[in-house]
């Protein structure tokens, strides 16, 4: 179908089509029900490209994603270039919640102690940025029309971004993993980079049953497939989502 669509697409000048999915570590294969979409998927688009049918396939998602996709097919590293959107820094963190505002002649702006707020509970990742910049604008305009002094309802946000983006990857969690959890996010690099041995020393530490470092390699292969952590090309690993160790803090109560 594809190959047909491509000689018509020929005869019309166009350059090519490009297919965008988000969200795509969501793509998965079940062996066990004989359902292959995402390895489909990759042979289909290996197939376009040696062709050379004029056809991309972007793919994002989160960090969890690139992993899988070589663990699927592995010649999956030549077929894509990867590209990583890291935190914003402070100033394109700025620039990200005042311009929209500015460009749309929003009848609210944020002040500088406001931006910096909002910086500071985001981290400088856009996701988060949007959605706090979303909340804040709604509850602003409400307190504007009731003749209220607006300010930014700090827990009230928080406690929302916890409910709508990290629970439900929490609530797949056993008793067990989240101790193991509770340990990485205390760990002074929980939010860049660690190693199995480094858990384990820091288990001894917090615990009064601490992993071995067998058991800590079994779990996080079980937190992988559950897209909490995965493990990175320098062979260690991350949290699948950006400040997750700040909410693990949280329902653990850790200081």
């Amino acid at each position: 179908m594809l190959e047909l669509v491509a000689k018509h697409l020929a005869d019309t000048g166009k350059q090519g089509l490009i297919f965008a999915y988000d969200e795509a570590q969501n793509l998965a294969d079940h062996a066990q029900k004989e359902q292959y979409p995402l390895s489909l998927l990759l042979d289909v688009f290996q197939s376009i490209q040696r062709k050379n049918i004029p056809f991309m396939l972007v793919l994002v998602g989160l960090p969890t994603l690139f992993p899988k996709l070589v663990e699927a097919r592995a010649y999956t590293e030549r077929m894509f270039n990867v590209v990583t959107l890291d935190r914003l820094n402070q100033v394109d963190s700025k620039k990200a919640i005042l311009e929209p505002i500015s460009k749309a002649g929003c009848p609210v702006t944020f002040s500088k102690d406001t931006v910096q707020r909002i910086y500071d509970i985001s981290g400088g990742y856009p996701y988060f940025i949007q959605f706090l910049c979303r909340e804040i604008y709604d509850v602003w305009l409400q307190k504007i029309a009731e003749g209220q002094t607006p300010s930014v309802p700090t827990d009230e946000l928080v406690r929302k971004l916890d409910t709508d983006f990290f629970s439900g990857r929490w609530s797949r969690v056993t008793d067990r993993q989240r101790d193991l959890l509770g340990v990485v996010a205390q760990l002074d690099t929980c939010e860049s980079e660690f190693t199995v041995n480094e858990v384990v020393v820091k288990a001894k530490e917090v615990l009064a049953h601490p992993f071995t470092a067998s058991h800590v390699n079994q779990m996080f292969s079980s937190l992988s497939d559950a897209g909490i952590v995965f493990k990175n090309r320098h062979g260690k690993y991350s949290f699948a989502v950006p400040l997750l160790s700040g909410f693990i803090k949280r329902q653990l109560n850790i200081p």
